[in-house]
């Protein structure tokens, strides 16, 4: 009898198969249309045809992941971000580029900051330097203990440690007497921490909220794309943005370490309205809600302040690569050094190019990441470019006393950019960031003495010399490599 049946039923599970088989096919066929018909780097493009071919499954599911493109992809309305400019950006009045005290390439970079973005340039901002976590949280600690209107907090990673709980408390405390709290923070980047800890603080009145939420249905639509932004706005008079995210490592170090060296920037003045324009629309985009009328304009510019700021938001969802696009017109444009730290250096082909023209053509490029960064495999892939990197006469350096993780692009005596951006393709390509770029001969004579002293501290790394790593450790790299766009 049962016999019988399973003889009868072997046609249609024939025919089943046959359907799935049919229907992967098709899948597959038509991943690669969609790859060719978005006209990528012809490179890369290859490279996710060749993994479909290869890997018939795996493949698929890696491309669903990690391989699609959301450009174009609109976070917030065309009318709510109306709404947002005319409350912010649009209310203060233009200037004249061209009338602007700056050199003709500095010029250049803010114009094509303006039309990538259009972000305003803002004159009379005072800005100040953290290189340690220790000062830099408790100058964050002291502003918000003194806010009296709205905080607003954005941070890829907030850590359940000491400083977290410390800025927690501050934060519930200050919800308490009234004061508009309201978090941001990666759902990915804070996977580790206990969904209890930020209930606590909505059942105290901070409204607390993470970015692209990983769920089943969701997944594959989020999971590459991670907001690596930290930015923190007070009474929209003070504003935070760089590289430290709220963890001890900044401060009492990680695992027997000394404490990670990082930078971050504490302004005020005009250019702190951009800040708060870039944490509305992600905060429109996670809880649908509207900041435009709660946001207080900012006073006339500091007279006595000489930094002219623009702040640059970058995102997998924009037509262009806006920071990457920045970097390349920056480093092409430089006339005398291009002073680089990054904690991962996964650059893209046209970024290394732009180096290594500028250092044959004379220019003095430096470029300084820790000898020992918190990724194994990252630090496999960073040492693949290493080899073109001297070759071209680019000096490389490696920091020896802890992890370096600050972003930081020095340009001749006027540019630099910090922020939250990396060296690398997940911080051009996948990543929500922001960086502030800041046109003052004065700053920049600031952050050179700070690389001079990060530099006193570092090893220099000689082509004779790293030439002679053992070949299995030129084999681990060049795979790791291979992973560079996805890393």
């Amino acid at each position: 009898m049962l016999l019988a049946l399973a003889s009868s039923l072997t046609p249609y599970a024939d025919f089943a198969l046959d359907m799935l088989k049919w229907l992967y096919v098709v899948s597959i066929v038509a991943s690669i249309i969609v790859i060719i018909g978005e006209n990528r780097n012809p490179v890369k493009s290859l490279a996710w045809v060749t993994v479909l071919i290869l890997l018939p499954v795996l493949g698929l599911v890696l491309y669903i992941f990690f391989g699609r493109s959301i450009k174009g992809l609109r976070l917030i309305s065309r009318k709510s971000r109306k709404k947002l400019a005319a409350a912010t950006l649009s209310a203060r009045p233009s200037l004249n580029i061209d009338r602007l005290p700056l050199s003709d390439e500095s010029k250049q970079k803010v114009r094509l900051v303006n039309h990538l973005t259009g972000a305003q340039y803002f004159t009379g901002n005072d800005i100040q330097i953290f290189t340690r976590g220790i000062d830099k949280f408790d100058a964050l600690k002291r502003d918000l203990e003194a806010a009296t209107d709205h905080i607003h907090l954005q941070y890829y990673i907030y850590e359940n440690d000491h400083i977290g709980r410390e800025i927690r408390d501050i934060l519930i405390r200050k919800a308490k007497q009234g004061v508009k709290v309201r978090i941001m923070y990666d759902h990915v980047g804070s996977f580790t921490i206990d969904a209890a800890f930020f209930k606590r603080m909505r059942r105290e009145g901070v409204e607390a909220h993470p970015f692209l939420q990983l769920t089943i249905p969701k997944l594959a639509n989020r999971l590459n794309w991670r907001n690596h932004r930290k930015v923190v706005v007070i009474d929209g008079r003070i504003g935070y943005i760089g590289g430290m995210n709220i963890a001890d490592r900044y401060v009492t170090g990680d695992k027997g370490k000394p404490a990670w060296r990082d930078t971050h920037l504490r302004i005020t003045g005009p250019a702190v309205v951009a800040l708060q324009y870039s944490f509305a629309v992600d905060w429109n985009y996670m809880s649908r809600t509207l900041l435009a009328e709660t946001i207080p304009t900012v006073g006339e510019p500091d007279v006595t302040a000489t930094e002219g700021v623009q702040i640059v938001p970058s995102g997998p969802t924009d037509q262009w690569s806006n920071i990457s696009m920045v970097f390349i017109k920056a480093i092409t444009l430089a006339k005398h050094t291009v002073f680089i730290q990054t904690p991962y250096f996964l650059p893209s082909d046209a970024l290394l190019k732009a180096l290594q023209s500028a250092a044959l053509a004379g220019v003095d490029v430096r470029l300084m990441i820790p000898r020992n960064p918190d990724s194994r495999l990252l630090k496999l892939a960073s040492g693949s470019y290493i080899k073109e990197c001297l070759l071209s006469g680019i000096k490389v350096y490696f920091y020896e006393p802890t992890m370096l993780h600050s972003k930081l692009v020095l340009i001749d005596d006027e540019f630099v950019t910090t922020g939250s951006t990396n060296f690398d393709f997940r911080s051009f390509e996948h990543n929500f960031e922001c960086n502030a770029l800041i046109y003052s001969r004065e700053f920049n004579r600031r952050m050179r003495a700070i690389f001079a002293e990060d530099q006193r501290q570092c090893t220099r790394i000689i082509f004779s010399h790293w030439r002679r790593r053992p070949i299995i450790t030129k084999a681990f790299e060049s795979l790791a490599r291979l992973l560079s766009p996805i890393l």
